[in-house]
């Protein structure tokens, strides 16, 4: 009696657990391919870090591609991944390096991609711990697999976090120049893509000398980049 409720236990944990896990994760991924995220767990995380701020307001407002400057959309990946539509999901020179750089005690720059990025935001908690590092591998391969680039590139845009309660390039569009994100130029545009790394230290309206001199880089690193017609919304 005992031998079988141990085995069926086993069954539970090494079988029925892992393939209802995902099968609901795959489903999860083929839905948001069409529909976008309602919430994300950093929006969750952030409203209840504000709870006692009384002016503190979500602002989340999705818009499809073709509603965002392609301003926007070239200054990201010349600023946070340079390398977007090579990889598979994984920038490896960028993870090497970071590694190199922490082993060296120098300053680090992320190696996550915007695939990665995305699968964090939309999927993971922002916890830093090998737990957290292994769900986002994990729906990164599902969405680079599931969504492709443009759909990833798409809802990265739209839920990013820009500012202390804003997501997404329309919600910071709005909220910092009172203006669509179809219409965002590109010193704009670079000035988001500086923030994004730090939302809520820097300010794309208020920037400092960091802040307006990486936003310049970042502008000429854009023309030595290529980029697909879909882009350009062609």
């Amino acid at each position: 009696m005992k031998k079988n409720i141990f085995h069926r236990f086993l069954r539970l944990v090494l079988l029925w657990i892992p393939l209802g896990f995902i099968v609901l994760t795959f489903l999860w991924v083929f839905l948001l391919k069409w529909l976008p995220p309602v919430a994300t767990p950093l929006m969750v995380q952030r409203a209840f870090e504000y709870r006692a701020d009384k002016d503190f307001k979500t602002k989340y407002k999705w818009v499809p591609y073709e509603r965002i400057s392609a301003e926007m959309a070239r200054a990201v990946i010349a600023s946070e991944d340079n390398l977007f539509f090579e990889h598979d999901g994984f920038d490896r020179k960028a993870i090497n390096k970071a590694i190199q750089d922490k082993k060296a005690g120098k300053a680090q720059r992320g190696g996550s991609s915007i695939s990665q990025q995305t699968a964090k935001n939309v999927f993971c908690s922002h916890r830093r711990d090998f737990v957290r590092k292994a769900f986002e591998t994990y729906f990164t391969i599902l969405i680079e697999w599931m969504w492709g680039k443009e759909r990833i590139l798409e809802v990265y845009l739209n839920v990013a976090e820009m500012g202390k309660g804003i997501y997404g390039a329309e919600a910071a569009a709005q909220a910092y120049w009172s203006k669509p994100a179809s219409e965002l130029s590109r010193r704009q545009a670079c000035l988001l893509a500086v923030c994004l790394p730090a939302p809520l230290n820097r300010s794309p309206v208020k920037p400092g000398s960091y802040v307006s001199r990486q936003a310049g880089i970042i502008s000429s690193r854009e023309n030595s980049l290529s980029y697909p017609d879909w882009i350009y919304h062609k």
